[in-house]
């Protein structure tokens, strides 16, 4: 008997020394050792010159195994006091803990140095540490929307942050830990060695991004506007050297309630009527279609166009303009007669060819391809509307993409974020004369007294060119067009050989005062005067300070969008869908005009005829000089080198008593 009890003793031995070791080895193992996850190191994010946007830090976090708490009351009042934490809660979280039976509880993630001396001075072996790792934005909001943040598992939750995650967060190591009876640790293996993220370069200027969202808020908080947007390029090359944008936040703090807005990024997910400045394509293309130049007389219907049975009016009235000047005095129905000369079926090419209806392809989330309507559902008034930058969504960004054509010879460069991005040949959308043709232009509204960005958009020492633009804002919910606007600018410089693009547009605004004009385009001024400051852009006028605008300037450029209005044009009498300028533009065909130039009882029209102004362009300053002394006319000179543009047009018979003026530049 005795002899067959020690054979099954043996045999189980043997059982379960030989046939099922490695079972109980296994299980040894899983009570004895523990995987634990080493973070890889997240790359950081640099601007252009390598400055740190956003980094990583070593961060504490504690834990607490629930199963080895002696006293869990007294344990969650410790830790309550210490990490500043609600008693009642860790209590809960603890008791649940040890409910379930699980040895693992986050007690508090990413603590301070302060609050990490205080625990270990306690002492207490029941308390546990982990090295975890912060995501810090030394720049606090500077360029938040491009960045990004992170979530507390340091996933990105926005901006770069997100749509660049796997290539910044590298990937995760393992390390194997050997534990005694109390669960504390006294062997370590490293099973795979964690890799660390790559660094991403932007091309974000920093220097030129602080100013671009400085000068933002400030003009958002002058003019109480809701929102505003900013981009801007480099038409070399297509980097995206700021972008700025009003609400922003700070993503070193979490999400705060009701806040979420102020995290996106308009300037890419938002699309809006452009209004005004997408006259800019409008002359493009016909430039492109038609046989129109800058100097073809465009009936401007004294203010007024019956188009299809639709009566549209003018913010001003001008009986005929040159092409030129349409863009300048930036007149609504001068835009509609140039539009339906170039035709639906050109226009709505030359949207798609200037990049609208479709995305970018820029490394951030939530980019919007705007809202480009099929031709097939186009009205018959569509193209008047399409023509002053109505019944079309753009961004910000292809709003500048599309500034590029112009300011690039033509060419349509492809955004570009990252330092690293291969570059992409660009396409051509016009003919290098045509893009050359509507610098000129451009530069138009600047310099000559009477353009709508006259007074805002010139720059000390630096030629500029822009275009105004005021969009009246649809509202859903009253499926009616408000008097609350979008107003933009978008301009580039200098005009020969541009540097910088930029794109402004203030969401929300009214009044005169929110114009594109006095709203956007001072925020042109600064940003790109900055911007070529720091790059070291060389002048091409002489730096004085501009005039203080004392000729009569048109700011008035709002894109009337209620194309089925039947009011009186706006200088007639209050009510109207869209209010004149206050101080009313002495053109032409106003009334201030005829009494400036009325003539005295008795005298006949020749009294007041002056002589025919010729074509002073392109002519040196002592070209000029001597070609007015033999014609006898008075002049007013400003900057040097060739004349870039001159008032009154040429052609144009010059009143009695006035001069010729003429800006020059290199």
């Amino acid at each position: 008997m005795a002899f067959i009890w020690a054979v099954l003793i043996v045999a189980r031995l043997i059982q379960l020394q030989v046939f099922q070791h490695p079972k109980f080895a296994e299980m040894a193992r899983e009570q004895q050792q523990r995987v634990e996850e080493i973070k890889a190191p997240r790359g950081a994010i640099l601007d252009r010159y390598g400055q740190r946007l956003a980094m990583s830090l070593p961060a504490e976090s504690v834990v607490v195994d629930p199963l080895r708490v002696p006293d869990l009351t007294i344990a969650a009042d410790v830790l309550s006091k210490v990490l500043n934490l609600d008693a009642r809660d860790l209590l809960v979280s603890l008791k649940t803990a040890v409910d379930d039976r699980r040895g693992f509880l986050w007690v508090k993630r990413k603590i301070t140095r302060q609050e990490a001396k205080r625990l270990r001075d306690l002492n207490l072996e029941w308390i546990e540490f982990r090295t975890e790792s912060q995501r810090y934005y030394p720049n606090r909001s500077l360029a938040a929307h491009v960045i990004g943040s992170v979530d507390f598992e340091e996933e990105g939750n926005g901006g770069v942050e997100q749509s660049l995650n796997d290539q910044l967060a590298g990937h995760a190591g393992e390390l194997l830990v050997t534990e005694d009876v109390q669960r504390r640790g006294f062997a370590s293996k490293m099973e795979n060695e964690a890799q660390p993220g790559q660094d991403v370069q932007l091309t974000i200027d920093s220097r030129i991004q602080f100013v671009a969202e400085q000068e933002l808020a400030k003009m958002v908080a002058i003019h109480h506007a809701k929102s505003g947007s900013l981009v801007a390029m480099d038409p070399r090359t297509g980097d995206i050297l700021a972008m700025a944008n009003v609400p922003t936040f700070d993503p070193n703090e979490p999400p705060k309630r009701g806040a979420i807005a102020a995290r996106e990024n308009l300037a890419v997910s938002a699309p809006f009527e452009p209004g005004s400045v997408y006259k800019v394509i409008t002359l493009s293309s016909a430039l492109e279609t038609t046989r129109l130049r800058p100097e073809s007389m465009i009936n401007c219907g004294n203010g007024s166009i019956n188009l299809f049975g639709r009566i549209i009016h003018d913010h001003s009235r001008y009986a005929s303009l040159s092409m030129a000047d349409v863009l300048a005095r930036s007149s609504n129905i001068g835009a509609i007669n140039i539009g339906l000369q170039v035709g639906d079926k050109n226009l709505f090419e030359y949207i798609r060819r200037f990049g609208f209806g479709k995305k970018t392809g820029l490394p951030l989330p939530g980019e919007s391809s705007g809202m480009v309507r099929p031709l097939r559902v186009w009205q018959k008034s569509s193209i008047g509307s399409v023509a002053m930058g109505h019944e079309i969504g753009v961004t910000a960004l292809q709003l500048a993409q599309a500034c590029t054509v112009i300011a690039s010879g033509g060419l349509l460069m492809k955004p570009r974020l990252r330092m690293d991005a291969p570059k992409v040949d660009p396409v051509r959308v016009l003919k290098p004369e045509t893009a050359i043709t509507m610098r000129g232009m451009m530069e138009g509204v600047v310099i000559k007294p009477y353009g709508t960005g006259h007074k805002y958009a010139r720059l000390i020492g630096y030629t500029s060119a822009g275009k105004t633009g005021t969009a009246q804002i649809y509202d859903n919910r009253t499926h009616q067009y408000t008097h609350l606007y979008n107003a933009s600018f978008m301009g580039f410089a200098p005009v020969t050989n541009p540097r910088i693009v930029i794109v402004v547009t203030i969401n929300g605004t009214e009044g005169t005062v929110g114009y594109g004009g006095p709203t956007s385009a001072p925020v042109f001024r600064e940003v790109a005067a900055a911007g070529l400051r720091v790059m070291d852009v060389p002048k091409d006028l002489p730096e004085m300070v501009p005039s203080d605008g004392s000729h009569p300037a048109d700011e008035n450029d709002v894109a009337i969008a209620d194309l089925g209005s039947s009011i009186p044009p706006p200088l007639v009498q209050a009510g109207n869908a869209v209010a004149a300028d206050d101080r009313p533009v002495a053109s032409a065909n106003s009334a201030s005009d005829q009494r400036l130039f009325s003539r005295p009882e008795g005298s006949s029209g020749q009294d007041l005829a002056g002589p025919r102004v010729p074509n002073f362009q392109g002519k040196t300053v002592r070209n000029v000089i001597e070609q007015a002394a033999a014609l006898g006319i008075p002049m007013e000179f400003s900057g040097s080198g060739i004349a870039r543009a001159q008032v009154p047009e040429p052609g144009a018979i010059l009143p009695l008593g006035q001069r010729v003026r003429v800006q020059f530049g290199r």
